[in-house]
């Protein structure tokens, strides 16, 4: 819309938003609103908008978030081709507080991936390869006896990162998985009645095959549970696949991974984890979410449904992608992108459907399509 400051339109009214508050160039449909004074169109970020107003447009500053998703997204694509979804629910998940568990055959940079990202941020790294034989000490450390000070003191594990990579997680038994399940969901690790806390950001990446091969172990629902999303990582396409050729075709060692530089840092991180969390969500939104979950506890093709950890982690996820996208406000598309990722491997198919061919995303889309999206 073209805005001539000298034309009034047959009622007398201006069409500079400045002079007429109740005009919107930029929301062609703005819900009615009254205003006693001249609108101020780019409050201060500090300022938390009140849920009553319009949001059509950003009242938040967001710049912070996109910023930083384009520099490590950058920085990742110097080697990485493709996976940009897997790239954006990486993000989403250390913006929100969560852990990933990344599932494809092997070859499809998983593990590549989760190195890289660590590249970008100046924090600590650790890499755990879980095999048979790991026991839970050497995840989280153990007591140590000093002879010199006859004192025993505790020999930290690798778990004391602040990202930490596990490659092929279900190579371990349980009694090594069940090491993870105090140290993902409060952040702190209990050695002999005493509590270690973990350091800012912790974010944990884990790797597994989906094939069924010797020497693995199935992960327990609650180990599953504590992971906010499940990214199934694809096969790439043919384009991209040519991309990958031509890439790396005099580079067999891939020493283009070491040109991946730190950009960002723990506080920006921070800063990112806190303004994500005053993104705004409707309240017709949030009974969406509800709904969604609600659904799978109650559907004939599930034999288990999702617990209320899978709806705070689908608010807290949606609230990150609206935000990575530079608003401050969630959409219900926010809603259905998490949508899958944070359920699939929460529920768990009857073991009719999974006789006839189904899987979990087949469902999860159904029960999407079936409940009616917020206008």
């Amino acid at each position: 819309m073209n805005i001539d400051d000298n034309n009034e339109n047959l009622d007398g009214t201006s069409e500079n938003p400045q002079e007429n508050p109740q005009v919107n160039p930029e929301n062609t449909n703005p819900a009615p609103m009254e205003h006693t004074g001249q609108v101020n169109l780019n409050p201060p970020p500090s300022i938390t908008p009140s849920p009553d107003v319009e949001w059509g447009r950003n009242r938040l500053d967001l710049s912070p978030v996109t910023s930083l998703v384009d520099k490590i997204k950058d920085e990742m694509a110097k080697v990485i081709i493709g996976q940009d979804e897997m790239m954006d629910l990486l993000l989403a998940a250390l913006f929100t507080h969560g852990h990933v568990l990344v599932e494809g055959v092997p070859g499809v940079a998983k593990t590549l991936s989760a190195k890289l990202m660590a590249q970008t941020i100046s924090v600590g790294f650790a890499r755990i390869q879980f095999t048979p034989d790991l026991m839970p000490t050497d995840v989280v450390g153990t007591n140590v006896f000093n002879m010199k000070d006859s004192e025993f003191s505790f020999n930290r594990g690798p778990i004391f990162s602040n990202i930490v990579l596990i490659d092929e997680i279900n190579r371990a038994p349980a009694k090594t998985q069940s090491a993870l399940f105090e140290v993902m969901e409060e952040y702190q690790v209990t050695v002999d009645g005493t509590t270690y806390p973990m350091d800012f950001p912790f974010f944990v990446v884990a790797t597994q095959n989906p094939i069924e091969q010797e020497g693995t172990y199935k992960l327990p629902e609650a180990q599953l549970d504590r992971f906010l999303f499940k990214i199934i990582v694809e096969y790439p396409n043919l384009e991209e696949e040519k991309q990958i050729l031509n890439r790396f075709k005099n580079d067999f060692k891939i020493t283009q991974k070491d040109s991946v530089k730190g950009v960002c840092t723990a506080v920006e991180i921070k800063a990112c984890q806190e303004l994500i969390e005053k993104v705004h969500i409707k309240d017709e939104l949030v009974n969406y979410i509800a709904a969604i979950i609600h659904n799978t506890r109650n559907n004939g093709d599930l034999f288990l449904g999702a617990s209320p950890r899978a709806s705070l982690a689908i608010l807290k996820a949606a609230k990150a992608v609206a935000a990575m996208n530079g608003r401050d406000f969630v959409t219900p598309d926010d809603i259905q992108f998490v949508a899958y990722p944070v359920l699939n491997h929460r529920i768990i198919l009857t073991p009719e459907r999974e006789m006839e061919g189904y899987d979990t995303k087949f469902v999860v889309n159904d029960i999407v399509k079936k409940i009616e999206v917020p206008r």
